[in-house]
């Protein structure tokens, strides 16, 4: 081995010296560095996240009204006491009770052969039913509403399809979703208003398979209630094809779906108390419900057991907040938002919520948070450093979540966990999202995330 010497040498120990030094210093001015890390190294190596997942979809599907929500209600509750979580207690919230039934079938019908063609379709949530014998009907084709109603009577009689694709060249897709989730919302609204019998939508996925994405959907009040389903990317690419060939083909349509009475249920609630301001509250949470597809697993029982698992963190590392930090497993997001308003209409006699963190944009790697109020953007912005290592450094102006969306009306800060979503609508809201599809280091590391985020602001306010 050669030996170095002289000024080289000398240069080559100050380097590893100095960095040694600097980062001491680092560690010095950023307080909160060994906590962040020291929670992260305990969610992943102590992986209680993902059976906290798994117990929670275990339950099934978990749409409001449902026997699953409420023994996801009964879990949550059950888990918080199991980790000895402060204050836990059910709070009261009446949620819609939407069944889906036992038929939703399509077929296109060619005008020149006799052979019919299957398509893979879902009722959209809060749609009435098609009569038991369904609705046989011409189609229309379009892709804004502004082209719809261009038609005037053309569209009268028949079931419009609306075919406007996600935008695959947005680079996040949650920007595509709202690109193009219109037509799910208002589809069977404006069809109606032209004298269309049905409303049938592109499902709101980038991915180009035979799996159909259900989700809410609403009527106006005045306007003739139609029914309203979603069908596979796969099968609109097909069915848009068959038009441009044959525009006298129909579509056959058949949906059970029923709207039930209004049910009691819940929000399931528990914190551990703040030691020094204790009525000043940082809410975290996801939401317990979800629609009737899959296990539900990122959409939200990946928010929910990162919720439970940050409160868990903090605990088992003995970190007593300042402020109080309370978990909320909010019920009937998807098709109601009931928890989220409840929560916030609550009447707390000397409490003061001064944030709100939600995750529900999946179980994916987490990225950094974004915030929907300036001045706590610019606040919390000074903390990217302490996330750097998990590479979700990234602090942007901007989000929030549905669920505490009504709090941030009352001007608390609302907060999102910010995560890779390129996979995400792969799985939303179809039977492709199930426990095998989230990764169990992402989803803890996200869990981390929220830990260290609310910690940070528990001790020193915002």
């Amino acid at each position: 081995m050669k030996i170095l010497r002289g000024t080289h040498h000398r240069r080559l120990l100050i380097v590893p010296l100095l960095f040694f030094f600097l980062s001491d210093f680092a560690d010095a001015q950023s307080p909160y560095d060994s906590v962040a890390r020291r929670i992260a190294a305990t969610a992943l190596t102590q992986n209680y996240t993902i059976g906290l997942l798994k117990e929670l979809c275990a339950v099934g599907p978990r749409l409001s009204g449902s026997p699953q929500a409420a023994k996801a209600v009964a879990w949550a509750e059950k888990t918080m006491k199991r980790f000895g979580f402060d204050n836990v207690r059910l709070e009261p919230v009446t949620v819609p009770h939407w069944v889906r039934g036992p038929k939703e079938e399509a077929v296109a019908v060619p005008s020149r052969m006799r052979k019919i063609i299957p398509l893979s379709v879902t009722a959209l949530g809060g749609s009435i039913a098609t009569p038991k014998k369904g609705i046989t009907a011409g189609v229309v084709e379009v892709r804004s509403f502004e082209e719809l109603h261009a038609l005037g009577d053309a569209a009268k009689g028949r079931i419009v399809f609306f075919n406007r694709p996600m935008d695959r060249g947005q680079m996040s897709t949650f920007s595509a979703y709202g690109g193009a989730v219109d037509q799910r919302g208002s589809g069977a609204v404006e069809a109606a208003k032209v004298g269309a019998v049905a409303a049938l939508v592109r499902s709101m996925t980038t991915t180009i398979d035979d799996q159909p994405h259900t989700g809410g959907m609403r009527y106006a009040e005045g306007v003739t209630k139609v029914p309203a389903a979603a069908v596979s990317t796969l099968d609109a690419d097909a069915l848009s094809a068959l038009l441009k060939t044959d525009p006298k083909a129909r579509v056959r349509l058949v949906l059970s779906c029923e709207t039930m009475p209004d049910i009691p249920s819940f929000n399931v609630v528990g914190e551990i108390r703040g030691s020094e301001k204790p009525d000043e509250v940082v809410v975290i949470g996801g939401h317990l419900d979800s629609w009737d597809k899959g296990d539900g697993a990122h959409d939200d029982a990946g928010g929910c057991s990162q919720s439970i698992e940050a409160l868990r963190l903090l605990k088992e590392l003995g970190l007593t907040p300042k402020r109080t930090i309370r978990a909320v497993m909010f019920m009937n997001e998807e098709n109601g938002l009931r928890g989220g308003t409840a929560y916030a209409a609550m009447d707390r006699p000397g409490e003061k919520h001064i944030a709100a963190i939600e995750s529900d944009e999946g179980a994916f790697a987490p990225r950094g948070f974004g915030v929907g109020d300036s001045t706590a953007h610019a606040k919390l912005k000074a903390w990217e450093p302490v996330f750097a290592f998990m590479n979700a450094d990234r602090i942007v102006l901007g989000g929030g979540g549905a669920d505490i969306g009504p709090l941030a009306r009352k001007g608390v800060p609302p907060i999102g966990l910010n995560v890779e979503s390129h996979r995400y609508f792969d799985y939303h809201h179809s039977h492709n999202d199930t426990v095998d599809k989230v990764n169990e280091r992402e989803l803890a590391l996200g869990a981390a995330a929220m830990a260290v985020l609310a910690y940070i602001i528990s001790q020193e306010g915002l």
